[in-house]
This record gives structure tokens, C-alpha cells and sequence, in this order.
């Protein structure tokens, strides 16, 4: 058996910010990191172990430490290990009252840089992982080492094994949903679905344009959805499909934890957030968008290693004149789809920033054609991964082309850009529809991409009629963020009352 591991040596790290729009951390509203051990809270925060689930989970690590609480943030060893490849040892040495641990995830060893089987890996971290969490629970309120013993735990749903040894410690135990709350109320439908014989499917030639355009009115908490637009593990033709039911799972029993919290804010999903509450989940905060409410910190967790020079190169570039492209950190695509958008964005003759993971294509080095290169080298920065807050706040960046995942889509409204999305699994089909046809701030483009329509639609984003209402529609969702996350904002206050009222009760007031 694998034991867990703990890094408690503090280091000190360059500070990176965390966009130009965030507000001042909050001061600590309890305990201080000269609080005698045994007063202050200790959260145990544990992601889902990929990076779109460990950037919002370290945000609310950061928001706790910086309230007082002495954090231990468990990452798995696969991805510890990436970290310190990535970053050095310095990103995972913590720093005063903020401790990094491991647990196994029961995969076979690997040494890759890549994210792994989304499938095999909920398969083998809910099968193996209880023991090894339960045991770093112990570990860690063990006196002898003289932190303070473990007050709550703050799990993402994805790790919901976790419930159960909270349970046996009764620890105030809170889940984190890291996507929309729109996506959460899209997977508790599915037996809508089932009930009304749209899923299972029998075929996946089913799946026509025409099938899954089918509309699916009336849902509670949801708006002109279609069959698309759930999200998409309902798609399978196997009854017994493990993700369909993970996914269902999961957030069915999201109703034994102590409270949920959602990246994402009042204004922008109060009425999918009523009704995840009316489906029995306890008490649901909004404290998002959290990268501005997190304080600004020198721990960083990016599992690639970030080329900084991105920010310069748009130093250079007028307003609103660069399209930004990024699939994301989970999304793969075929060469062919991928020379389609290298050929999309030269024909729209702006300038771009494209990142392009190690492992962007599929089962393949992702190549580009020589003549692309050559034809956009004047106006084109090519990149493997960038520091992509600071560049959707960049004032050059004028468009995004993304998968609409919900980091992205976060931060994309944080910095006023207007975007096109190509989705590609899980949650992102209902974000994609709810950022073109409620949101108003982007617009689709197709599955099967063409390097036309990616052409028009940037330059109908970046010069169009329509681009101009998205563009600010945008910068009013910015504004309505920002405000959410001052002091007096709905997830600013909302964050209080969860450590009021769920995460460290005895300890405040």
C-alpha cells in the first residue's frame, strides 16, 4: 500500500497575479497563522485529479488560507510528480500553514505529461482511493506533527469516495462542483430523459443532426434546451455505460454533503442554482468567479510549464486585434480538424495566439503545415500552454476560441472577451448553449470545422454587427463579476456565511 505522502517544508515562490481585475484578499476573519495549533480550522482540500479541477480547488485552498485556516491541498502522485516536472519543487513545498500531500490513483505507473483517461481514471479512484484518503485523514491529526487536527474536508465531486471518511470523523464535509450550475441540472435530468425515451439511445447512428436538435422543453431550472445541449455522457448507446452513470452518480449523491459550492455567481445562474437546491442538494454557494476572489499567491498549479513570452508578444499588439485559441487541458482532435482551424485563422488575416498541448491530437504529434507557418509567422505565436488568465485580461485579446469549458468561460467573461466555442464533452455542450443563446456573449461553430466558417466567424466577431453587441454584453457580465466578488457582492458574502455556517461554526463569531 501506497503511503501518503506530506509536504509541509515552506519555500518562498514568485507571485504570479491572478488578473488585473482582482480585488484585495479579504483579511483573515479567523485564527492567524500565529493561532495556536489546536484552535485553528484545518481544511483538507482534495480535487479531482486533472487540471481544470485542481486550478478552482486550490482558488478556494487560497481563500481559506487566507482566513486562517491551515490548508492541506492532495493532489495524486501522478500529478505531483507532473507539477515538480513542470514547476519545480518549489511549487509543491508550500508555504506557512499551506501543505501539499499525495494519495495514489490506483493507475498503473506512467511518466507522461499528458491527462489522463478521463474513464479509466473516475474508475480507479473511486475503487481505490477511500483507503488512501482515509488513512492521510488520520495522518494528519496525528499531534505528533504538530498541525492542528482536521476540522473539515472540501472535496470536488469527482472524489465523492471522500464522503464516506468525513463521515466516520464527522467532519463538516463540502463539495465543489467546478462546472456551471446549469450542467449540474442538465446531468440530474437524465432520468427526465430516460422517462421520456430520449436516452438511453440504441445506435450511435442515432445521433443525427435532426436527433439531437430534438428540443426537451419543460425542464426545471433549464432554458430552450435540446438534446445536444445536455451534457453529453447521455449520448451513449450502452445502458450500462460506466460515465452515463458515474456522472449521474455522482451528483445524486451530492445530497448527503454538508453544503455545495459553484464557480459561479448569482446574477449570471440564480435560477439554476434554485433549482439544484429544489432537487435536495443542502445549501448551495455561489462564490464565484473564483479567480477573483482568491488572493493573489505564489502557488501555482499548472501541470504544463507555462511560456511566459505570450504576454510580451501581445504587449505589442493594438486593442482587441488578437484572437486567442485554446482547447483547453482534456480536448482532442483529429490532424485533419486541427489544420482546418491552422487554415480558419489564416484566412481571417488577424493576428493569434494559439496553444497547442503536446497532446492536442489525437494518438499523434499534432503538425502543422509548413506553408501555414510560413504564411502567418508575421502575425501567429504558436505556444504549448500560457499563463491564460493574465491573457484573456489582456487588452489585446479581442476573441476566444475555446472548448467552453467552465474555467474558460469564467474567465473569458471576467475579462469582457466575446467567444466561439467548439465544444467537445462532458459539460461543455450546455455551457456552449447557454454562452450563444442566454448569455448572449459567443457563437458556435460546427463539429465537423471547416476553415471557412472559422475565417467568417472571427472576422464577423471581431468586425461584425454581432460581434460588437457579444463584445458588450461581455464587458457587462465583466462588471456584474467583479462585483459579485467585492465586499457587500453576493459571493463574497456568500463565502462568509459558508465559513460561518458550515466549514468552522465553533470557531466564528
Amino acid at each position: 500500500q501506497a503511503n501518503a505522502y506530506i509536504a509541509s517544508s515552506p519555500a518562498a515562490t514568485r507571485t504570479l497575479a491572478s488578473g488585473r481585475n482582482s480585488p484585495s484578499p479579504s483579511p483573515p476573519e479567523m485564527g492567524s497563522s500565529s493561532a495556536p495549533a489546536g484552535e485553528r480550522a484545518h481544511a483538507v482540500c482534495l480535487p479531482a485529479a486533472a487540471q481544470g479541477h485542481i486550478i478552482p480547488m486550490l482558488d478556494v485552498a487560497k481563500m481559506l488560507h487566507a482566513r486562517g485556516f491551515h490548508v492541506t491541498f492532495v493532489n495524486t502522485e501522478y500529478n505531483h510528480a507532473r507539477l515538480v516536472r513542470a514547476r519545480g519543487a518549489a511549487a509543491v513545498a508550500g508555504v506557512p500553514g499551506f501543505r501539499f500531500a499525495t494519495i495514489p490513483d490506483g493507475l498503473p505507473p506512467s511518466d507522461g505529461d499528458v491527462t489522463q483517461d478521463v474513464t479509466s481514471l473516475c474508475k480507479s479512484l473511486t475503487e481505490t482511493c477511500l483507503g488512501p484518503f482515509r488513512r492521510l485523514l488520520a495522518e494528519l491529526s496525528d499531534p505528533a506533527t504538530g498541525h492542528p487536527p482536521v476540522t473539515c474536508v472540501v472535496a470536488d465531486i469527482i472524489m465523492d469516495f471522500s464522503m464516506e471518511a468525513a463521515g466516520e470523523l464527522g467532519l463538516p464535509y463540502v463539495q465543489l462542483w467546478t462546472s456551471s450550475a446549469v450542467s449540474y441540472v442538465g446531468v440530474r435530468h437524465y432520468r427526465l430523459l430516460f422517462e421520456r425515451g430520449l436516452a438511453p439511445i440504441r445506435d450511435v447512428k442515432q445521433l443525427t443532426n435532426e436527433y439531437l436538435d430534438t428540443p426537451v422543453e419543460d425542464v426545471p431550472g433549464l432554458r430552450n434546451m435540446r438534446f445536444r445541449d445536455f451534457p453529453t455522457f447521455i449520448r451513449s448507446p450502452a445502458s450500462d455505460d460506466y460515465m452515463l452513470h458515474f456522472a449521474l452518480g455522482i451528483a445524486e449523491r451530492a445530497v448527503g454533503a454538508s453544503a455545495m459550492i459553484v464557480n459561479t455567481f448569482g446574477d449570471l445562474e440564480g435560477e439554476a442554482v434554485a433549482a439544484m437546491e429544489a432537487l435536495g442538494l443542502p445549501k448551495v454557494y455561489t462564490i464565484g468567479p473564483l479567480h477573483l476572489l482568491a488572493p493573489s499567491s505564489g502557488i501555482n498549479m499548472s501541470l504544463w510549464k507555462q511560456e511566459e513570452e505570450c504576454l510580451p508578444w501581445l504587449d505589442g499588439k493594438e486593442v482587441g486585434s488578437v484572437v486567442y485559441v485554446n482547447f483547453g487541458s482534456i480536448t482532442v482532435m483529429t490532424n485533419e480538424q486541427l489544420v482546418e482551424f491552422a487554415w480558419g485563422l489564416a484566412k481571417s488575416g488577424k493576428h493569434f495566439l494559439w496553444i497547442i498541448r503536446p497532446d492536442l491530437v489525437k494518438g499523434d504529434t499534432a503538425v502543422l503545415p509548413p506553408e501555414f507557418s510560413v504564411e502567418t509567422a508575421e502575425r501567429g505565436l504558436v505556444a504549448s500552454w500560457c499563463p491564460q488568465q493574465q491573457v484573456l485580461n489582456h487588452p489585446a485579446v479581442g476573441a476566444f476560441l475555446t472548448h467552453s469549458g467552465w474555467n474558460s468561460t469564467m474567465e473569458s467573461m471576467c475579462g469582457g472577451v466575446p467567444i466561439i466555442s467548439w465544444p467537445f464533452f462532458a459539460d461543455q455542450q450546455t455551457n456552449c448553449r447557454y454562452q450563444c443563446n442566454e448569455w448572449g456573449v459567443g457563437m458556435e461553430i460546427d463539429t465537423d470545422v471547416r476553415r471557412d466558417a472559422v475565417a467568417n466567424l472571427i472576422m464577423e466577431l471581431m468586425e461584425g454587427e454581432n460581434g460588437k453587441v457579444m463584445k458588450k454584453k461581455a464587458q457587462e457580465w465583466r462588471e456584474k463579476a467583479v462585483k459579485a466578488t467585492k465586499p457587500g457582492g453576493s459571493s463574497h458574502d456568500n463565502f462568509d456565511a459558508l465559513i460561518r455556517d458550515v466549514l468552522a461554526p465553533s470557531r466564528h463569531g
